[in-house]
């Protein structure tokens, strides 16, 4: 192993710590869900390894060591890769509740790979900062046990629901894809501050701020989008024209089309990898 490690069981073990499976563990130390040396990962890439061993993380190359150590274990390694990791693990975990972070690899898939009490868990990168959106779905080996376990983990680092299998692949598209979206917007929104007179800096402070405070404000008013929106549009004010704006360039198309075409793309990987 790569650093120190506890010679008992560990709490949480991730197969696979690259930045989505990163992301989780820095929320879960960030929400104080369980201690460093509670968490045993095994990671392929060298500076993986060396960044995660900087915040107290057991490391290791070997998959076995993670399965074998840990009461739960996650796989985050790349869709690609699941099945074979399930397989090469034998029965070394057997029995154990183990969690998917991969989009497109359907649980049936992964239970005939491996005898696990196997569930998937499609959550994004801001769970690094405790606000991910987290989806669970179960596999038919999964106990109720199983799920308040998971609910309890995501939890600590975001809002988690429960969706049927079939409905996993827009949960993919809409939050764990749609962080990128979002950025494209903020993006978007700094560069027409820039294009009008703003400073690079001041242009994206403003961007990320506003798209920050819209976001918190619908959570904690419970209002709908519409309803929010008719807080701040004045009719033949600024706002209206810049709506007016974003409806002749169809950008709520686009984001509509981007959430179809990442969810159409989960599922032709759930072909792929079967």
């Amino acid at each position: 192993m790569d650093s120190q490690t506890t010679q008992g069981r560990h709490r949480l073990g991730f197969i696979g710590a690259g930045k989505l499976a990163g992301s989780v563990i820095r929320g879960l130390l960030r929400a104080k869900f369980c201690r460093s040396n509670e968490i045993i990962a095994s990671e392929p890439n060298e500076e993986a390894r060396a960044a995660l061993a900087k915040i107290g993380i057991d490391v290791t190359t070997e998959n076995t060591e993670v399965a074998e150590g840990a009461e739960v274990i996650f796989i985050g390694v790349k869709p690609a890769v699941v099945l074979p990791v399930l397989r090469d693990l034998g029965g070394v975990s057997r029995d154990k509740l183990a969690i998917s972070l991969a989009a497109g690899v359907r649980l049936g898939a992964m239970e005939s790979a491996a005898n696990l009490r196997l569930m998937r868990a499609l959550t994004n990168t801001p769970s690094a900062i405790c606000r991910a959106a987290t989806a669970l779905t179960r596999g038919s080996r999964t106990t109720d046990e199983d799920v308040a376990a998971a609910r309890e983990i995501f939890g600590a680092i975001g809002v988690v629901v429960e969706v049927e299998e079939e409905q996993i692949d827009v949960v993919t598209a809409l939050s764990g894809s749609g962080p990128a979206f979002v950025y494209t917007v903020i993006e978007a929104l700094a560069d027409g501050g820039k294009k009008m007179g703003l400073a690079n800096d001041v242009a994206l402070t403003l961007a990320t701020q506003t798209v920050l405070g819209a976001a918190q404000l619908a959570t904690e008013s419970k209002l709908s989008p519409d309803e929010l929106r008719a807080m701040v549009v004045t009719p033949g004010g600024t706002t209206a024209a810049g709506l007016a704006a974003m409806e002749k360039f169809k950008t709520s198309e686009g984001l509509i089309a981007a959430v179809k075409a990442a969810t159409e793309r989960g599922r032709e990987m759930a072909q792929e990898n079967r």
